[in-house]
């Protein structure tokens, strides 16, 4: 593999860095969603808001960097693994202190964190599948620095003995791969919006993921409700539809009766959103 001058490294890694960031707030900005912050607003939370989000979304960009750089045409292996997973937990310290102490970003980190990872190891070139791929490796490979704690997450994948976001990363984004990204480009394709094709790519994620976020706070009620709402919308030919803004309006309501918020789901489409633009960086602007 040739190596990039230093100059073209930093200036790729600035890049992945910056496009990251922006899918973080982009996914933020994009409304409506169900039971999230949104640009209309908190959603199902108490302790988040929009402006609260954007602020936690900029103090990752010097995570994303380090990340990126560290990772540079490296192959995956057990020291790339712990460098990783350190930055990781310090850009989550950076996190809460720019938040006040408010989880806003835990899950994108991982999710974002490995991907941005994975561009840099390819050498910053890499389509979607190949950087999943790679990400998959990396997230396979074992941190023994990581804490030994069980997060709202883990304790929800062991409670309900269902898969998470270390699973979903380690079979290289499934959800990503099979379901947001092909639905992203064809609502595109069949001429709807940009919010809408997003929007449809987040249902399509939320047709299947066991969101622990939403088991954390509904239990298999709230869960179902997300699924079975988000495939109504999609059969009724999405967001772009107006059957399908109806079924998203209900299942909007649905849940923020239920107190539940899909923040997994949302995690993956800034994921989702992030791929999309490394195959097509013209979006990115």
């Amino acid at each position: 593999m040739k190596l990039l001058p230093r100059i073209q490294v930093e200036g790729g890694a600035e890049w992945l860095a910056r496009t990251a960031t922006q899918c973080l707030i982009d996914e933020a900005r994009l409304s409506p969603k169900p039971g999230l912050v949104d640009s209309r607003g908190n959603g199902a939370h108490h302790d988040l808001s929009l402006a609260l989000m954007e602020r936690s979304a900029h103090s990752l960009t010097p995570t994303f960097q380090a990340l990126a750089l560290q990772s540079w045409q490296r192959p995956a292996d057990i020291a790339l693994r712990q460098t990783v997973g350190r930055l990781g937990r310090e850009g989550e310290q950076q996190m809460m202190a720019a938040t006040g102490g408010v989880n806003t970003h835990r899950g994108a980190i991982w999710a974002l964190g490995l991907l941005v990872s994975a561009v840099a190891m390819l050498g910053g070139n890499g389509k979607a599948r190949a950087v999943a791929d790679t990400a998959a490796q990396l997230a396979k490979l074992p941190d023994d620095a990581a804490p030994k704690v069980f997060s709202k997450g883990l304790r929800a994948t062991h409670r309900y003995r269902v898969p998470g976001a270390r699973e979903e990363a380690q079979q290289a984004f499934p959800h990503i791969m099979q379901r947001a990204l092909p639905q992203l480009r064809l609502s595109r394709l069949n001429g709807g919006t940009e919010a809408h094709a997003r929007l449809d790519a987040l249902m399509a994620i939320m047709t299947s993921l066991t969101d622990t976020c939403v088991l954390s706070r509904a239990g298999m009620a709230g869960l179902d409700a997300m699924q079975s709402g988000a495939r109504a919308v999609l059969a009724a030919g999405g967001t772009a539809h107006p059957e399908g803004q109806r079924i998203l309006a209900v299942l909007d309501k649905q849940m923020l009766l239920l107190n539940a918020s899909p923040g997994g789901a949302a995690d993956l489409l800034a994921a989702t959103l992030f791929l999309d633009r490394i195959e097509t960086p013209y979006l990115a602007n």
